[in-house]
């Protein structure tokens, strides 16, 4: 796994010691800045380098308010603060944001200037209600949404965070939201994501996509359970004219399913909808949306990737609606007669002659009122998640995509955060068609110091960098690390990341422009075996990886480890033993003695018969290559106190001894450090020079014993099976 700390790759913003809750985030890639809205500040950092350059603003809630809020019987220092939870465009000039003003909720406008070296960033002190826009609690979330100066917002509109609603707000017409305290509508939702996709040409069809989760309505499931949703609004709709005055007649939500089918037809599901990311397509009317999922089981932790069309789900929408008699009986697809036009449709010259839904007839408004919710659930593509994780500490929390354009075609790259602070950059393969797709994790990546679940996530294609937010901070990483995949052809080209190839001399940034004819990449077979071998009549190196050969030395009933970690992550580690190099190689298999680890190999106890050749292979793709080879040279112990007797004899004014001969000694204290020394050194003969070199290397003892307890530590966390970093992706099951 890759630690980023220590490399020159990450740059992390550690935040402010009266900040925290780094949680809402505004990419402009125009002016070059990240908005970044956390605790009682907003912050503005450069794009190129977070930590370089950033101005902030501090917004603190009034002492007054601060009061107010503890009196309520809240928490001081963690909730009777002004969390940022709204930071939208407003116009050319400004933003809009709003915080939980110490449960009080307030938004005012952000001047951020026309153009980048305007450097302006300046809060207007004019202060709005927030209500509507931002929830009281800050440990809710808000979906919002500003588009032609009026803001849409998923939210919870009261100080005790009971009523939950839909809003639109700011603009030139009547404040409009959902239907208050009905749970057919909206049932104790927590707000994921809002977007805006068109439905035909004609931008009087535009409607709004809210995702959310919510508890499941009265009858629809047994027991308490977490439904995710997607639920739909037309853009133009002002409300009822007699019913539903200033509330939304054209709200319609459907369920969104992301489960795995199992055996007996019970499937698992993952309903706890935690982000979604909408990948843009040719054609804006269809994006593909990208969905993370936890599980509300009890019985087992896991988190899923599931992938929708906007063709199934709008015909989810012209499907039946949900229908249910009585508080007693179980929902049923409407089998009645729908009235026109059917509830849902904006009002618009496309469909009927209707200006506006207050214009739309009295039936369709009841009839609207009555069944929010369709029937049929939005299957995802292919019936099932395209990613899998259980059994695994940690969930997945926020997803981004980008689209890469690679040698062989197009590819998506995932990035998902964690709730332990860690990214796994994905790829996804068509295997045969588009409908089959391979799962390649390509890295696994540490951003901050501490775990930490990633609340926030943004990717610039213009700066080629992903940007994270936590509680702690911010973090800043660049999509490709080419360099971190070797310096040989097959080992760049088993990484299968659409971002890098193989340019003749190292692994490098791939551009598709560049024609270069010593250019290799194969991201649909990462098969190294085509792609490099005509390269290495040339050069040795540039085909094959360079060959580690090293000597060890081991001391008889002492232990060893023989490190060895392959560059990829999905390469298999084997360990081959030769007496001699003639004779034939033997695999080693983990057994008592022999304890095989992603790291290398440890031998617990050194015998005199396991001298010999140790070869470390890493297998992938039916790619074999040899990573290190290692000569081990096991003493008994008769051997070195021999040896260390004689040095000292040696010492006092002796000749050098021959290291070999044998000869018996007292037992005296044995220095495998030093035994080292005498075996490279054998001309050392004054005892000043011997006793200089074990300071020294007592001195580094210390440190390498700290570290191998560490190690030692960390091989049976592993053997523990807990080890989060060496899991792989599962791939979800397939159907046979």
């Amino acid at each position: 796994m890759g630690n980023m700390l220590e490399s020159n790759n990450l740059v992390t913003f550690e935040g402010l010691a009266n900040s925290s809750s780094y949680h809402t985030f505004l990419l402009d890639e125009e002016k070059g800045r990240l908005i970044v809205g956390a605790k009682d500040h907003i912050f503005s950092f450069n794009l190129l380098n977070i930590s370089k350059d950033y101005a902030q603003i501090p917004w603190p809630a009034s002492p007054t308010r601060r009061d107010e809020c503890k009196w309520a019987g809240k928490d001081l220092s963690r909730e009777c603060s002004n969390f940022i939870k709204v930071l939208q465009p407003f116009n050319h000039t400004h933003l809009y944001v709003c915080g939980t003003g110490a449960f009080h909720p307030v938004c005012s406008y952000l001047e951020v200037g026309k153009k980048p070296e305007d450097s302006v960033f300046r809060l207007e002190p004019h202060i709005e209600n927030g209500r509507g826009k931002s929830p009281y609690d800050p440990k809710l979330l808000t979906a919002s949404m500003l588009i032609d100066r009026e803001l849409y917002a998923g939210t919870s509109a009261d100080f005790m965070g009971r009523d939950f609603a839909i809003f639109r707000t700011l603009g030139k017409h009547h404040p409009i939201r959902t239907e208050q305290h009905d749970s057919r509508w909206l049932n104790d939702p927590r707000f994921v994501g809002i977007h805006l996709i068109p439905e035909s040409d004609n931008p009087e069809d535009d409607k709004m996509y809210l995702f959310f989760r919510e508890n499941a309505m009265d009858g629809e499931h047994a027991g308490k359970a977490t439904h995710a949703r997607i639920g739909q609004l037309c853009k133009n709709d002002l409300g009822g004219h007699r019913s539903l005055v200033n509330k939304w007649t054209t709200f319609l939500k459907a369920r969104l399913i992301c489960s795995v089918p199992g055996s007996n037809g019970i499937d698992t599901h993952f309903d706890e909808l935690q982000d979604v990311f909408l990948m843009s397509t040719k054609d804006p009317k269809s994006p593909i949306i990208y969905a993370i999922f936890t599980t509300s089981s009890n019985i087992f932790k896991g988190s899923a990737v599931c992938m929708y069309s906007m063709t199934d789900v709008r015909r989810v929408f012209l499907g039946p609606y949900a229908h249910r008699d009585g508080p007693n009986y179980q929902w049923v697809p409407f089998q009645g007669r729908v009235p026109y036009p059917r509830p849902g449709t904006c009002p618009s010259k496309t469909f009927g002659g209707f200006d506006t839904t207050k214009d739309l007839p009295d039936e369709v408004v009841t009839f609207a009122r009555s069944h929010p919710a369709m029937f049929n659930p939005v299957y995802p593509i292919n019936n099932r998640p395209i990613i899998v994780k259980t059994d695994v500490d940690y969930q997945f929390t926020q997803i981004v995509v980008d689209k890469v354009e690679a040698e062989d075609g197009q590819y998506d790259v995932m990035f998902i955060g964690t709730d332990m602070g860690t990214i796994l950059k994905v790829v996804s393969i068509p295997r045969g068609s588009w409908h089959d797709l391979e799962e390649v994790l390509l890295e696994e990546m540490t951003v901050f110091r501490e775990p930490t679940a990633i609340t926030a996530m943004e990717l610039s294609t213009k700066q080629q960098q992903l940007y994270l937010g936590s509680d702690i901070g911010v973090s800043q990483m660049p999509l490709h690390r080419c360099e971190v995949y070797g310096k040989a052809c097959a080992e760049c080209c088993l990484a299968r990341d659409p971002y890098c190839a193989w340019d003749g001399t190292e692994c490098s940034r791939y551009f598709p422009m560049a024609k270069r004819r010593t250019r290799r990449q194969d991201i649909r077979n990462g098969d190294p075996l085509t792609q490099c071998s005509d390269l290495q009549h040339h050069d040795n190196n540039q085909g094959k990886a360079t060959l580690l050969d090293k000597t060890v030395y081991g001391v008889e009933n002492s232990s060893t480890f023989l490190e060895c970690s392959p560059k990829s992550q999905r390469a298999l580690t084997y360990w081959q033993y030769q007496r001699s190099t003639d004779d034939r190689k033997q695999e080693i298999k983990s057994e008592e003695r022999f304890i095989r680890t992603d790291q290398g190999l440890l031998i617990r106890t050194l015998d005199k018969k396991d001298s010999g050749i140790y070869l470390c292979q890493a297998v992938e793709h039916g790619f074999m290559q040899t990573l290190l080879k290692v000569t081990l040279e096991v003493i008994d112990t008769e051997r070195l106190e021999d040896l260390l007797h004689r040095d000292e004899e040696a010492a006092a004014g002796a000749t050098a001894p021959d290291p070999l001969s044998p000869r018996e000694t007292p037992n005296q204290k044995l220095w495998y450090r030093d035994f080292l020394s005498l075996v490279n050194h054998p001309t050392l003969n004054t005892m000043d020079e011997f006793c200089e070199q074990i300071w020294k290397r007592e001195r580094k003892h210390r440190r390498q014993k700290a570290h191998l307890v560490q190690q030692w530590k960390h091989l049976q966390e592993r053997q523990k099976g807990r080890n989060r970093r060496t899991h792989e992706l599962e791939r979800a099951p397939r159907s046979v």
